[in-house]
């Protein structure tokens, strides 16, 4: 691999790095914005979060994907689904982070995956290998496990295992990258946020720029404005990492943010961990692990398969290079 390519493959590595880890550590910045309710936290990160990304389009003049998308009326409604969906994503995480619930909300995002395979199977047609299998009927074994754990069905995980899957479905289904999805998601979102946060201030449950008994003030609103730009900084690193490093990168990478949530409800929050909630996380881990393995496996025959294929394919000429089918061999691992 060539040096400047080894060093984009590094940046790509760092920008995955830096987009998971600061997701992972969002249960330590939604806490800040107490004493604002769930549905106040939420309503600003929703306007915000279009205002931080018109500015980053603004910088970047990157406008040119808007036109065709506005003359595509079914890719409009998915991407309306989809800001439905991430915004019961987003409420539910909140709600849960700041109702002291951390490391249920991490479980979400560990069986994500597994969920995601599901919608695979049921809505794409897709056919999966024995092991994608195993790991299904294993995940769906830690979520009894962890129903008995926690003496009711963990709604919270599956609210946003089943949300955020639903999200991503719909995302490959409308073709956008990560900030122009999110551009789209922002506006859709943005009257109703909007008229939502004009309804509190009428009720006067609205925590913006008010200061009641000391509580709230311009530093708290200035981390109400702060949880736009959280929300679309990480998604420029995402992009960045996407386009330098393979997918099966970017899918280890993604358990860094769970991981950090983890081990956050625990040594941080100090949240009840009893034994039969370490046998279900046991249940989950051992469930990504074999998905892991898989995937790996799999990426490896890929590989030795291509390879097989440029040798046979290519020319039996006697002044070709020994190593004539490397270059391409390492293209393929780029990607």
């Amino acid at each position: 691999m060539p040096e400047t390519t080894q060093q984009e493959a590094g940046r790509g590595l760092w920008s995955g790095m830096a987009a998971y880890g600061i997701w992972g550590l969002f249960p330590l910045f939604w806490p800040l914005l107490e004493p604002g309710a769930a549905d106040d936290i939420l309503a600003n990160r929703m306007v915000w979060s279009l205002v931080s990304v018109v500015l980053l389009l603004l910088v970047q003049r990157h406008w040119g994907w808007i036109r065709p998308l506005l003359r595509q009326p079914r890719r409009l409604a998915m991407l309306g689904g989809a800001a439905a969906v991430i915004s019961v994503n987003w409420g539910v995480y909140i709600w849960g982070v700041n109702a002291g619930h951390v490391v249920e909300t991490s479980l979400g995002y560990f069986i994500n995956p597994l969920v995601t395979i599901g919608f695979g199977v049921l809505m794409l047609k897709e056919r999966l290998r024995p092991a994608q299998w195993a790991a299904v009927g294993v995940g769906a074994l830690a979520v009894v496990v962890l129903t008995v754990g926690y003496g009711r069905l963990p709604w919270i995980a599956l609210t946003l295992a089943f949300s955020f899957a639903t999200y991503g479905l719909l995302k490959k289904k409308v073709g956008l990258s990560g900030l122009e999805s999110l551009a789209a998601e922002s506006a859709f979102m943005f009257p109703f946020a909007l008229g939502y946060l004009v309804y509190l201030e009428i009720t006067g449950r609205g925590t913006f720029g008010h200061t009641v008994a000391g509580s709230y003030g311009w530093g708290h609103s200035g981390l109400l404005m702060l949880s736009g730009v959280i929300t679309a900084i990480p998604l420029l690193f995402f992009g960045a990492a996407a386009v330098r490093v393979p997918l099966t990168v970017l899918g280890l990478l993604q358990y860094l943010a769970p991981v950090f949530q983890f081990l956050i409800g625990v040594a941080v929050f100090h949240e009840s961990m009893p034994p039969a909630r370490w046998a279900g996380f046991a249940l989950v881990w051992a469930a990504l692990a074999l998905l892991t393995w898989d995937a790996l496996r799999r990426v490896r025959a890929d590989r030795v398969e291509r390879a097989a294929a440029l040798a046979r394919t290519a020319p039996a000429d006697a002044t070709a290079p020994a190593d004539a089918i490397v270059p391409a061999e390492a293209a393929a691992t780029a990607r």
